[in-house]
Formats: structure tokens, sequence, C-alpha cells
């Protein structure tokens, strides 16, 4: 395969945060991993309902960071923004169940 081609070929990345208490406090890495441990990663996020979201760049840079360790300054902004988004969209799902199961109490 020529040096194109291997370039082309890029092993699928995941990094997990978690964000505990307040909504203010600074999210960490709770898993991180490539190929394999990455379709782990995201089998169980999808599994267990938690939101996700692609953003390659981001992955790059939190994947040079061990798990476990806080969310670094730089990065920040984008994962406040990412969280926001991620919490925004928990809220419509909750609603969007609680209006569900209220139609079909009303039945």
């Amino acid at each position: 395969m020529s040096e194109e081609g291997k370039n082309e070929i890029k092993r699928q990345k995941a990094v997990a945060l978690e964000q505990q208490g307040d909504r203010a406090d600074i999210p960490k890495i709770t898993a991180s991993g490539s190929g394999k441990n990455a379709e782990k990663i995201l089998r169980l996020a999808f599994d267990n309902d938690v939101k996700v979201r692609r953003d390659e760049e981001l992955v790059e840079i939190l994947s040079k960071f061990d798990v476990d360790s806080l969310i670094p300054i730089d990065a920040l902004g984008v994962v406040s923004e990412i969280l926001s988004h991620v919490y925004q969209e928990n809220v419509k799902l909750n609603e969007a169940r609680h209006a569900e199961m209220s139609q079909q109490e009303n039945k």
C-alpha cells in the first residue's frame, strides 16, 4: 500500500468524559482508546444512552492526556460547548420521555 493509502486509513479513537456534581466542575477523562478499545467505549456509550459527539480534532487533543486527568485549560472552551449541547439534549430527551409516559398513562 502506498504512503497516501496508509495515511487515508485512520484508526478510530474515542475519549470518554465525565462531569460530576455541579455543571461548573471541570470534566475529567474517564476512558481513552483507539481501534477495538474505541469501539468498546462507543458501544458502552450507545448502550447506556450517553450522548456521543464526533470531533476528530478534540479527540486528538484529549487522547494525549492520561485517564483520570482533568480536561486541559486549552480544551475547556470546546469541551464546555459540547457539554452544554449534551446537557440540552438530555433535558429534551427527559422531557420527551416524560411526555410519552404521561400520554401512555392517559390511555
